[in-house]
């Protein structure tokens, strides 16, 4: 079965928790949150969790450990702390938890970033990958990071992705 297959046989409505990471930011300035949970609800996926949290890595590896233990997430894509600055700590948090990367993922990003704003690109951290049958995402906190994040990768994948984790389940 071919690719176009899995995604003709993949759930078009997938559970999502969707996590903000910032120093910064609080609920009405959360733009990219929010752009994250409006592109996944226009899709027709639920979120099901919104939360915002510092970026502080033991926050965030105990609230994605909640999560892939929780029976009803499929995904948690989380936004912020993929930097290089001495407070973006988000990735080392994803990548405690994570069984399985999808390598892919962080690599299509960058190019894809790359192809915008050029040479800065290397400085993103984005990671994806499987936890406990759970897709975990994490990407770049701004706004244009969230949407090309989330157009061209995430959302054209997410039921597929879910497919695969459950296909044999």
């Amino acid at each position: 079965m071919g690719h176009q297959e899995h995604r003709d046989h993949a759930p078009k409505q997938v559970v999502c928790w969707v996590v903000t990471l910032s120093d910064t930011r609080i609920e009405e300035t959360d733009v990219s949150g929010k752009l994250m949970v409006e592109r996944l609800e226009q899709s027709g996926h639920i979120v099901a969790k919104k939360v915002m949290l510092p970026d502080e890595p033991a926050q965030l590896e105990a609230l994605l450990r909640e999560g892939i233990a929780a029976d009803d997430v499929q995904a948690i894509l989380c936004n912020g702390g993929t930097g290089i600055s001495l407070r973006d700590r988000s990735y080392e948090a994803v990548e405690r938890v994570l069984e399985k990367r999808l390598d892919g993922f962080g690599e299509l990003f960058r190019v894809l970033s790359y192809e915008e704003i050029g040479s800065a690109a290397m400085m993103s951290r984005a990671v994806a990958g499987i936890a406990n049958g759970t897709a975990i995402f994490s990407v770049p906190g701004s706004k244009h990071a969230v949407e090309l994040a989330m157009t061209r990768l995430i959302l054209p994948e997410l039921g597929h992705i879910i497919w695969e984790l459950t296909k044999h389940a």
